[in-house]
């Protein structure tokens, strides 16, 4: 694997600009300042945005990149390959993230969110071998790709494509052994193909940090001075072949605790992870709403809405107590369908559902919290 990153000059700590502070409906320039260069003043080096996220690569370029000089700093951008139809799709993207970046290379360049489907049709458009010409020609510095899928998808990539020098993956205390997402398994399988790893949502979201949680408590009382979110960023910044730990950012506030984190990072203790098993017990043990996911529900819905998918976000509220970075999320899975509102109360749902769920309820309670 042709790994030419040096990680030793990339700080443990990124910013990730996808939950920057808002104001008047943008991001608030003046608070994304004075985050920003607490972070550099830190040490801090890099810098996450996409294609994808509202605002992100022009709020990069007004608040670093032009204040900064470009070398100091390492950005990372993404190619969503999933909205693209053509190779000239691809490169009209590339040169809009570099106009609404102002800069004429990325030094970390990422095909989004990868699964078996999507690494298909990234193939399909040959954008591994895009990529590899963006790398030769200096445009971009170094590839990989986020990845969204089975841990059997991730070894078919990497097994694949060995010209990935990275890959993004989500990766928290909480997803580490769940059935689902198995972070545990895809942090196996990026190690064994010696693949650096950069860590997602190790905050969950920033769920991970919430006041209302049930594991409160517990973790105060195992440690008073710790921060909810400093348990979590510890928990993954100290694992095998991980150079970079993404963090959201999005108040002031936030930015200095993470720094507070890293400035004296410290291995967990076996009293600590043991309190971290017992917060994952504690939040698995929280009462859910016992959707299957079988999708019964949708074919007859006559508003087309994802009932399984804002089911499983209002259960995300009921474990964690918070609504925190929750409302793009419930846009995105409104958006190729109805929303939670337009529900009519026919009750088809109901009849057809397996489990006998009371989905109407359900939709008007997510409603009210959103809509």
């Amino acid at each position: 694997m042709p790994n030419t990153i040096d990680t030793g000059k990339i700080g443990k700590l990124g910013f990730g600009y996808m939950r920057l502070p808002r104001k008047d409906g943008k991001y608030d320039h003046e608070h994304t300042i004075r985050m920003a260069d607490a972070f550099i003043e830190s040490g801090g080096t890099y810098f996450d945005a996409a294609y994808v996220y509202d605002g992100a690569e022009v709020a990069l370029r007004e608040t670093v990149i032009k204040r900064y000089p470009r070398e100091s700093i390492q950005i990372a951008s993404k190619l969503p390959v999933g909205s693209a139809k053509s190779a000239e799709d691809m490169e009209k993207m590339l040169a809009t993230s570099l106009e609404r970046l102002g800069t004429d290379y990325i030094d970390f360049y990422l095909l989004h969110g990868l699964s078996t489907k999507g690494n298909k049709k990234a193939e399909d458009l040959g954008a591994w071998d895009y990529l590899s010409g963006l790398k030769s020609k200096g445009i971009i510095r170094h590839m990989g790709f986020s990845f969204h899928g089975a841990p059997e998808e991730l070894d078919e990539i990497l097994t694949k494509h060995p010209e990935a020098e990275f890959t993004q993956l989500q990766i928290n205390y909480l997803d580490w052994s769940d059935p689902e997402v198995q972070s545990a398994r895809l942090h196996e399988i990026a190690c064994k193909h010696n693949v650096p790893i950069i860590v997602m949502e190790p905050l969950r979201g920033g769920r991970l940090a919430s006041e209302g949680s049930p594991i409160v408590d517990m973790l105060r009382a195992t440690d008073p001075n710790a921060t909810l979110a400093s348990w979590a960023l510890r928990y993954v910044a100290q694992l095998e072949g991980v150079f970079v730990t993404l963090s959201g950012m999005s108040s002031f506030e936030q930015v200095a605790d993470n720094i507070a984190t890293y400035k004296d990072l410290k291995p967990l203790s076996e009293k600590e992870h043991a309190a971290l098993d017992e917060a994952v017990r504690i939040l698995n043990a929280v009462p859910r709403i016992a959707c299957t996911d079988c999708k019964y529900c949708i074919a007859d819905c006559p508003s087309k809405i994802n009932i399984p998918l804002l089911i499983d976000l209002y259960n995300e509220f009921l474990v964690h107590n918070t609504q925190v970075n929750m409302l793009g999320s419930y846009r995105w899975r409104c958006s190729n369908g109805g929303k939670a509102g337009d529900c009519v109360a026919c009750r088809v749902c109901e009849e057809i559902c397996p489990q006998k769920l009371e989905i109407v309820d359900t939709l008007c309670k997510i409603s009210e919290m959103f809509d």
